[in-house]
């Protein structure tokens, strides 16, 4: 039981990182698809800045390559005001394909020197207990919030939605980017195509089923972590295909978004921003 408990918090570290992140852009009106490749491309960036430089250079490369691609999501769902569905899935095709790509020939090479993963995992909770109440006591948390909300109210009174929002990107990036960075140096110390195996769409999902509320976040990714940890432990005992065990975190996300129907989004969510109307 023990095990298990310890394993649900190591392995729901990374979700957990991620869905705070995407819940960041989130709670200031933006949509974050792009979770995923944003994972991929700051795991390999972290991975190779730790084989050169040591694993610290390699986690702050990691959350500098996240916070860059937020930005660069902002270009297109902030200042260019597309669609911001479209502009995340793209990024997640190119975050997955440019890391597949450009990883190569780290294949198979181990990092000398991993982080604990226990560090990582505690920092994941103090980030939450932080942006809970970044969001709920300061200043910026009220202004995200309006703006998620009501951006011409917002901009009535003097804040600077667009500002706010590419703050949001930034930060939540940030996140996002750690939450490679462990994958990569802590939980499996090296690089692999395709190592986020689909938890940035699990961290999204989380957001949705956490009610854009980082502390319950915590709780919802421990969840999932325990169930990908409850998919490997048992397969290989019970007769049922392994197929069905990799399945089963996405098939209950799929549940839990179907029965989660009431949470109540940003009014403004996915709702670009035009001053001029």
């Amino acid at each position: 039981m023990e095990e298990a408990l310890v394993r649900a918090v190591l392995f729901g570290t990374p979700i957990l990182l991620a869905s705070l992140g995407a819940l960041l852009s989130e709670r200031g009106g933006v949509v974050n698809l792009g979770v995923e490749g944003m994972m991929a491309l700051s795991a390999l960036a972290a991975f190779a800045a730790a084989l050169e430089a040591g694993p610290v250079w390699g986690v702050l490369c990691g959350v500098g390559v996240g916070s860059l691609l937020g930005l660069f999501l902002g270009v297109f769902a902030v200042f260019l005001r597309a669609n911001q569905f479209v502009a995340g899935l793209a990024l997640a095709a190119l975050g997955l394909g440019a890391s597949g790509l450009l990883g190569k020939r780290y294949e198979g090479t181990p990092l000398p020197d991993p982080l604990p993963e226990g560090v990582l995992a505690g920092l994941a909770l103090i980030l939450a207990l932080g942006l809970h109440l970044l969001l709920s006591r300061t200043r910026y948390g009220l202004y995200l919030r309006s703006v998620g909300e009501n951006p011409k109210a917002a901009d009535l009174f003097g804040v600077s939605v667009d500002g706010v929002r590419y703050l949001a990107l930034a930060l939540g990036g940030g996140m996002i980017g750690l939450a490679g960075a462990y994958l990569s140096l802590a939980y499996r110390p090296s690089w692999t195509d395709g190592m986020t195996s689909g938890l940035g769409w699990v961290a999204i999902a989380l957001v949705i089923l956490a009610g854009w509320q980082p502390l319950r976040a915590v709780l919802g990714a421990y969840f999932f972590g325990l169930l990908f940890f409850l998919q490997f432990r048992l397969q290989g005992s019970v007769p049922i295909p392994s197929e069905a065990f990799a399945a089963m975190p996405y098939l209950l996300v799929i549940l839990v978004l179907a029965l989660s129907g009431r949470a109540r989004a940003p009014k403004a969510l996915g709702q670009p921003f035009d001053r001029g109307r």
